[in-house]
């Protein structure tokens, strides 16, 4: 599941897999949601599900810290 929630960052924001990955620990350390629940979150949102708002707060801060003035459901 991790792994298809990176594929997602990835996708979306054309970040390396290693930073998707930091992206994801980032979001569940900040929110203290399990990573794996962070990535069911991720898998809904592909899917077309809205983000929780603390999940999509924190994946915001952590997409913008990587690429500044992208915000998380804007795909690349």
């Amino acid at each position: 599941m991790v792994d298809r929630a990176i594929g997602v960052l990835i996708a979306a924001h054309g970040v390396s897999p290693a930073a998707a990955f930091e992206m994801l620990h980032e979001v569940s350390q900040h929110t203290n949601i399990k990573l794996h629940s962070v990535a069911e979150s991720m898998l809904a949102w592909a899917l077309g599900q809205p983000l929780p708002q603390p999940v999509g707060q924190e994946l915001e801060a952590a997409v913008q810290r990587r690429i500044p003035g992208e915000a998380p459901d804007e795909p690349r």
